[in-house]
């Protein structure tokens, strides 16, 4: 009897060190089925640029607005859940961008309501249609990888200082943009600015991210057989103002609902029994 022919395959390739505060990692994906095979692209605050190696893949948005992937487009920050649906023979190579790093690429962070664009237009010089074509001629994704990373090494700009207070600010209690304002003695408006133009989203749009990553790691703390999701401890912990702040976000983010959500959680474990 032959072994049953892979036909889904994807996997996660870590940033180099030296690429550490540039990329959190690269994914890639391909289909080697009949079918056309649909995934859900969780919020993640980033940016990311997507290479396309075989037909064409297309992401459709929580407003059910479809965009085809060709060769290669960017998008992001990822602010809420989108769906991407890979047909029959369709390869994805993506790179996820680090806090600041798009804009340190390209000079600004104009992308912050998933607008596709290509990246020949967001540089002076006409070079990634080039990238592309070089790519397509690599057989190996971690070449490719390679490849990428070589390719955007002189058009990485040092990080601004501000930016750099921002992306390792590390606090539950404290105001990220008042206590960088006080250290590099700024207005707070002006931190505010920076924020946004260097990362593509303000601190308020973050920390709410924040807050609700927190309740989903404490939903998925709860052994579903022995106990009920204690969704008022969840309230407080996380700093929601009550269920309807919690419900709003949950919406908001994925398009679920905490109790939607919970029962795609206990389902997923019921299959592992």
């Amino acid at each position: 009897m032959k072994p049953k022919e892979e036909t889904y395959r994807s996997y996660r390739i870590s940033a180099p060190k030296e690429f550490e505060a540039v990329f959190s990692h690269f994914y890639y994906a391909e289909n080697k089925s009949e079918h056309t095979i649909t995934k859900t692209l969780l919020p993640s605050f980033q940016t990311i640029m997507v290479f396309n190696f075989g037909a064409r893949a297309f992401l459709v948005s929580k407003q059910k607005t479809k965009i085809e992937v060709d060769k290669c487009i960017v998008l992001g920050p990822i602010k809420s859940a989108l769906e991407y649906s890979l047909p029959p023979d369709s390869i994805i190579l993506v790179a996820n961008f680090k806090a600041d790093a798009f804009y340190r690429f390209f000079g600004k962070a104009f992308l912050s309501d998933h607008l596709p664009v290509h990246p020949d237009e967001a540089m002076e010089e006409n070079c990634f249609t080039r990238l592309w074509f070089q790519l397509d001629n690599i057989s190996a994704t971690e070449e490719k990888v390679d490849h990428i990373l070589n390719f955007g090494k002189p058009y990485l700009n040092q990080q601004n200082a501000t930016s750099t207070l921002l992306a390792n600010f590390r606090s539950d209690t404290m105001n990220s943009i008042k206590s960088i304002a006080e250290e590099a003695r700024q207005s707070e408006r002006n931190i505010q600015l920076i924020h946004k133009r260097h990362f593509g989203f303000s601190a308020k749009e973050v920390n709410r991210y924040h807050r609700f990553v927190k309740a989903i790691e404490l939903i998925q703390q709860t052994d579903f057989s022995k106990e009920k999701v204690n969704w008022f401890e969840i309230i407080d912990q996380c700093g929601y103002y009550d269920q309807s702040q919690l419900i709003h976000d949950f919406k908001h983010f994925i398009n679920l609902s905490p109790k939607n959500y919970l029962k795609f959680q206990q389902d997923i474990c019921r299959a592992g029994e």
